[in-house]
Protein backbone atom coordinates (compact mmCIF):
# COMPACT_ATOMS: atom_id res chain seq x y z
CA UNK A 1 0.00 0.00 0.00
CA UNK A 2 1.26 3.77 -0.77
CA UNK A 3 1.17 6.51 1.35
CA UNK A 4 2.84 9.04 -1.29
CA UNK A 5 1.14 11.93 -2.31
CA UNK A 6 -1.68 11.37 -4.22
CA UNK A 7 -1.78 11.41 -8.19
CA UNK A 8 -3.54 14.67 -9.54
CA UNK A 9 -7.60 13.76 -9.33
CA UNK A 10 -7.01 11.01 -7.46
CA UNK A 11 -10.72 9.10 -6.60
CA UNK A 12 -12.28 8.14 -3.47
CA UNK A 13 -13.98 7.86 -0.48
CA UNK A 14 -13.74 9.05 3.02
CA UNK A 15 -13.80 6.10 5.48
CA UNK A 16 -16.48 7.13 7.98
CA UNK A 17 -19.00 7.69 5.17
CA UNK A 18 -19.09 4.00 4.69
CA UNK A 19 -20.06 3.22 8.39
CA UNK A 20 -17.14 1.09 8.81
CA UNK A 21 -15.55 -0.44 12.06
CA UNK A 22 -12.30 -2.22 10.73
CA UNK A 23 -9.76 -2.33 8.78
CA UNK A 24 -11.35 -5.32 6.29
CA UNK A 25 -14.63 -3.91 5.95
CA UNK A 26 -12.79 -1.02 4.69
CA UNK A 27 -10.84 -2.73 2.05
CA UNK A 28 -13.75 -4.46 1.15
CA UNK A 29 -16.21 -1.78 0.39
CA UNK A 30 -13.98 0.48 -1.29
CA UNK A 31 -12.93 -2.43 -3.68
CA UNK A 32 -16.52 -3.06 -4.21
CA UNK A 33 -16.74 0.31 -5.05
CA UNK A 34 -13.86 0.36 -7.77
CA UNK A 35 -11.93 3.10 -5.23
CA UNK A 36 -8.30 2.45 -4.03
CA UNK A 37 -7.98 5.53 -2.29
CA UNK A 38 -9.76 7.00 1.03
CA UNK A 39 -9.66 9.40 3.70
CA UNK A 40 -9.43 7.72 6.71
CA UNK A 41 -10.79 8.36 10.38
CA UNK A 42 -7.71 8.50 12.38
CA UNK A 43 -10.04 6.31 15.49
CA UNK A 44 -9.58 8.66 18.74
CA UNK A 45 -10.27 5.89 21.03
CA UNK A 46 -12.19 7.87 22.81
CA UNK A 47 -14.83 9.12 19.95
CA UNK A 48 -14.82 6.84 17.25
CA UNK A 49 -12.59 3.83 18.13
CA UNK A 50 -11.43 1.29 15.09
CA UNK A 51 -12.01 -2.73 16.14
CA UNK A 52 -8.12 -2.48 15.82
CA UNK A 53 -7.13 -0.60 18.36
CA UNK A 54 -3.69 0.55 18.36
CA UNK A 55 -2.88 -1.80 16.02
CA UNK A 56 -5.18 -0.15 13.49
CA UNK A 57 -2.21 1.84 11.43
CA UNK A 58 -0.14 -1.27 10.79
CA UNK A 59 -3.49 -2.90 9.76
CA UNK A 60 -4.03 -0.03 7.29
CA UNK A 61 -1.20 0.12 5.76
CA UNK A 62 -1.14 -3.69 5.10
CA UNK A 63 -3.70 -3.22 3.26
CA UNK A 64 -4.90 -2.64 -0.21
CA UNK A 65 -6.20 0.47 -0.82
CA UNK A 66 -4.17 4.14 -0.14
CA UNK A 67 -4.59 6.53 2.40
CA UNK A 68 -4.66 10.29 1.33
CA UNK A 69 -4.79 11.67 4.52
CA UNK A 70 -6.72 11.44 8.11
CA UNK A 71 -9.82 12.88 9.78
CA UNK A 72 -10.14 13.56 13.38
CA UNK A 73 -13.32 14.24 15.22
CA UNK A 74 -13.10 15.80 18.45
CA UNK A 75 -15.46 13.85 21.67
CA UNK A 76 -18.09 16.02 22.64
CA UNK A 77 -19.15 17.90 19.11
CA UNK A 78 -22.82 17.75 18.93
CA UNK A 79 -24.27 18.64 15.51
CA UNK A 80 -27.98 18.21 16.27
CA UNK A 81 -28.27 21.64 15.26
CA UNK A 82 -26.21 24.66 13.41
CA UNK A 83 -26.16 26.50 17.57
CA UNK A 84 -25.58 22.85 19.66
CA UNK A 85 -22.34 22.58 17.31
CA UNK A 86 -21.16 26.46 17.44
CA UNK A 87 -21.06 26.08 21.02
CA UNK A 88 -19.59 22.49 21.01
CA UNK A 89 -17.38 21.95 17.73
CA UNK A 90 -13.49 21.84 16.95
CA UNK A 91 -11.51 24.90 19.51
CA UNK A 92 -14.30 26.82 19.96
CA UNK A 93 -15.51 26.08 23.44
CA UNK A 94 -12.79 27.32 25.98
CA UNK A 95 -13.30 25.14 28.67
CA UNK A 96 -12.32 22.26 26.35
CA UNK A 97 -9.38 23.86 24.18
CA UNK A 98 -6.53 21.81 26.49
CA UNK A 99 -8.64 19.14 26.15
CA UNK A 100 -8.67 19.05 22.51
CA UNK A 101 -5.07 19.59 22.04
CA UNK A 102 -4.40 16.64 23.58
CA UNK A 103 -6.26 14.96 21.45
CA UNK A 104 -4.61 16.84 18.50
CA UNK A 105 -1.50 15.87 19.76
CA UNK A 106 -2.41 12.12 20.07
CA UNK A 107 -4.13 12.40 16.59
CA UNK A 108 -0.88 13.76 15.19
CA UNK A 109 0.73 10.42 16.25
CA UNK A 110 -1.98 8.73 14.92
CA UNK A 111 -1.08 10.32 11.51
CA UNK A 112 2.39 10.02 11.31
CA UNK A 113 1.60 5.99 12.51
CA UNK A 114 -0.16 6.11 9.52
CA UNK A 115 2.19 7.27 7.46
CA UNK A 116 0.58 10.41 6.25
CA UNK A 117 1.30 14.23 6.26
CA UNK A 118 -2.03 16.04 6.44
CA UNK A 119 -4.68 15.90 9.02
CA UNK A 120 -8.06 17.16 8.46
CA UNK A 121 -10.58 18.72 11.32
CA UNK A 122 -13.39 21.17 12.10
CA UNK A 123 -11.36 24.53 14.10
CA UNK A 124 -14.57 25.58 15.15
CA UNK A 125 -16.29 28.66 14.50
CA UNK A 126 -13.75 31.08 14.05
CA UNK A 127 -14.78 34.63 15.60
CA UNK A 128 -14.81 37.36 13.75
CA UNK A 129 -12.58 40.34 13.90
CA UNK A 130 -13.80 42.46 17.18
CA UNK A 131 -14.86 39.79 19.05
CA UNK A 132 -13.10 39.48 22.62
CA UNK A 133 -12.37 35.51 21.82
CA UNK A 134 -10.53 36.37 18.43
CA UNK A 135 -7.24 36.76 19.52
CA UNK A 136 -7.25 33.29 21.68
CA UNK A 137 -8.76 31.25 19.26
CA UNK A 138 -6.06 32.58 16.45
CA UNK A 139 -3.38 31.72 19.25
CA UNK A 140 -5.28 28.36 19.83
CA UNK A 141 -4.54 27.81 16.02
CA UNK A 142 -1.28 29.16 15.89
CA UNK A 143 -0.39 26.50 18.33
CA UNK A 144 -2.53 23.84 16.88
CA UNK A 145 0.16 24.32 13.59
CA UNK A 146 3.33 24.32 16.05
CA UNK A 147 2.38 21.11 17.27
CA UNK A 148 1.64 19.92 13.72
CA UNK A 149 4.96 21.37 12.24
CA UNK A 150 6.95 19.51 14.86
CA UNK A 151 5.79 16.20 13.34
CA UNK A 152 6.20 17.39 9.67
CA UNK A 153 2.03 17.68 9.11
CA UNK A 154 -0.49 19.78 7.27
CA UNK A 155 -3.26 20.64 9.50
CA UNK A 156 -6.22 21.52 7.08
CA UNK A 157 -9.51 23.28 8.32
CA UNK A 158 -12.69 21.81 7.03
CA UNK A 159 -14.81 24.46 5.69
CA UNK A 160 -18.08 25.53 6.27
CA UNK A 161 -18.93 27.24 9.36
CA UNK A 162 -17.61 30.35 8.26
CA UNK A 163 -17.58 32.66 5.07
CA UNK A 164 -14.91 31.81 2.77
CA UNK A 165 -14.12 35.88 3.09
CA UNK A 166 -13.50 35.12 7.16
CA UNK A 167 -11.71 32.11 7.02
CA UNK A 168 -9.49 33.61 3.89
CA UNK A 169 -8.67 36.56 6.29
CA UNK A 170 -7.75 34.12 9.07
CA UNK A 171 -5.42 32.20 6.98
CA UNK A 172 -3.96 35.70 5.99
CA UNK A 173 -3.09 36.44 9.44
CA UNK A 174 -1.97 33.61 10.58
CA UNK A 175 0.58 33.35 8.05
CA UNK A 176 1.54 29.54 8.90
CA UNK A 177 2.37 27.43 5.93
CA UNK A 178 1.10 24.24 7.45
CA UNK A 179 -2.24 25.33 7.90
CA UNK A 180 -4.72 24.77 4.73
CA UNK A 181 -8.15 23.91 3.47
CA UNK A 182 -9.94 20.98 3.29
CA UNK A 183 -13.04 22.08 1.36
CA UNK A 184 -16.67 20.82 1.76
CA UNK A 185 -18.96 22.83 -0.63
CA UNK A 186 -21.77 21.12 0.85
CA UNK A 187 -21.60 22.53 3.81
CA UNK A 188 -21.05 26.14 3.02
CA UNK A 189 -24.70 25.30 2.03
CA UNK A 190 -25.83 23.27 5.22
CA UNK A 191 -24.67 26.56 6.80
CA UNK A 192 -25.84 28.88 4.35
CA UNK A 193 -22.41 30.23 4.36
CA UNK A 194 -22.06 31.60 0.31
CA UNK A 195 -21.30 30.90 -2.57
CA UNK A 196 -19.24 27.70 -3.20
CA UNK A 197 -17.73 28.52 -6.16
CA UNK A 198 -16.95 31.98 -5.17
CA UNK A 199 -15.16 30.29 -2.03
CA UNK A 200 -13.04 28.00 -4.43
CA UNK A 201 -11.39 31.04 -6.05
CA UNK A 202 -10.81 32.98 -2.73
CA UNK A 203 -9.32 29.87 -1.03
CA UNK A 204 -7.68 28.15 -3.63
CA UNK A 205 -3.78 28.32 -3.42
CA UNK A 206 -4.66 27.00 0.55
CA UNK A 207 -7.02 24.15 -0.81
CA UNK A 208 -5.22 20.81 0.30
CA UNK A 209 -8.17 17.68 0.06
CA UNK A 210 -12.09 17.96 -1.05
CA UNK A 211 -14.96 16.48 -0.05
CA UNK A 212 -17.06 15.82 -2.88
CA UNK A 213 -20.61 16.34 -1.03
CA UNK A 214 -24.13 17.89 -2.19
CA UNK A 215 -26.37 19.55 -0.11
CA UNK A 216 -29.77 22.62 -0.88
CA UNK A 217 -29.62 25.58 1.36
CA UNK A 218 -32.05 26.09 4.68
CA UNK A 219 -35.68 27.30 3.98
CA UNK A 220 -35.51 28.20 8.01
CA UNK A 221 -32.77 30.52 8.84
CA UNK A 222 -31.08 28.85 12.09
CA UNK A 223 -31.40 25.32 10.61
CA UNK A 224 -29.34 22.68 8.66
CA UNK A 225 -30.15 22.64 4.80
CA UNK A 226 -30.65 19.22 3.42
CA UNK A 227 -27.84 16.87 2.72
CA UNK A 228 -28.30 14.68 -0.80
CA UNK A 229 -26.71 12.51 -3.11
CA UNK A 230 -23.64 14.01 -4.79
CA UNK A 231 -25.04 15.41 -8.13
CA UNK A 232 -28.62 15.95 -6.95
CA UNK A 233 -28.10 19.00 -4.78
CA UNK A 234 -27.12 23.16 -5.49
CA UNK A 235 -23.68 22.83 -5.52
CA UNK A 236 -23.53 22.19 -9.18
CA UNK A 237 -21.08 19.50 -9.43
CA UNK A 238 -19.75 20.24 -13.15
CA UNK A 239 -19.18 24.02 -12.23
CA UNK A 240 -17.52 22.83 -8.94
CA UNK A 241 -14.98 20.51 -10.58
CA UNK A 242 -14.47 23.11 -13.18
CA UNK A 243 -13.42 25.63 -10.59
CA UNK A 244 -11.35 23.26 -8.87
CA UNK A 245 -9.49 22.68 -12.81
CA UNK A 246 -9.50 26.44 -12.86
CA UNK A 247 -7.44 27.36 -9.84
CA UNK A 248 -5.04 24.41 -10.77
CA UNK A 249 -6.02 21.87 -7.96
CA UNK A 250 -4.80 18.31 -8.79
CA UNK A 251 -4.91 16.88 -5.33
CA UNK A 252 -7.89 14.02 -4.25
CA UNK A 253 -11.65 14.21 -4.34
CA UNK A 254 -12.82 12.18 -1.91
CA UNK A 255 -16.90 11.51 -2.00
CA UNK A 256 -18.52 12.01 1.34
CA UNK A 257 -21.93 10.65 2.46
CA UNK A 258 -23.40 11.45 6.25
CA UNK A 259 -26.92 10.66 5.74
CA UNK A 260 -28.91 7.52 5.63
CA UNK A 261 -27.76 3.82 6.78
CA UNK A 262 -24.74 1.83 5.34
CA UNK A 263 -26.80 0.42 2.72
CA UNK A 264 -28.50 3.32 1.66
CA UNK A 265 -24.77 5.41 2.20
CA UNK A 266 -22.81 2.89 0.05
CA UNK A 267 -26.05 3.30 -3.02
CA UNK A 268 -25.46 7.11 -3.18
CA UNK A 269 -21.46 7.18 -2.69
CA UNK A 270 -21.72 4.48 -5.83
CA UNK A 271 -24.00 7.03 -7.89
CA UNK A 272 -22.00 9.72 -6.93
CA UNK A 273 -18.70 7.90 -8.30
CA UNK A 274 -20.47 7.50 -11.54
CA UNK A 275 -21.47 10.89 -12.02
CA UNK A 276 -17.89 12.15 -10.97
CA UNK A 277 -16.10 9.79 -13.13
CA UNK A 278 -18.15 10.36 -16.21
CA UNK A 279 -17.66 14.74 -15.61
CA UNK A 280 -14.06 13.97 -15.46
CA UNK A 281 -14.07 12.32 -18.51
CA UNK A 282 -15.31 14.98 -20.35
CA UNK A 283 -13.28 17.23 -18.95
Amino acid sequence: MSTAASQPSTLGVCSWSLQVTSIPELNRLLAELGVKATQIACGDPHHASWDEGDAMPQAALAADFEMTGAMLGFPGEDYTTPQTIKETGGFGPVSLRDERMDRLRWALGRTKELGLSDLMLHAGFIPHPGDPDRKAFLDTLLEAARLAGEQGITLAFETGQEPAELLRQTLDELKAPNLKVNFDPANMLLYDMGDPIRAVELLGPDIKSVHLKDARRPTTPGHWGEEVPLGQGEVGLARFLDALKAIGYSGPLMVEREVGDQAARIRDIGLGLEAVRSLLAGS
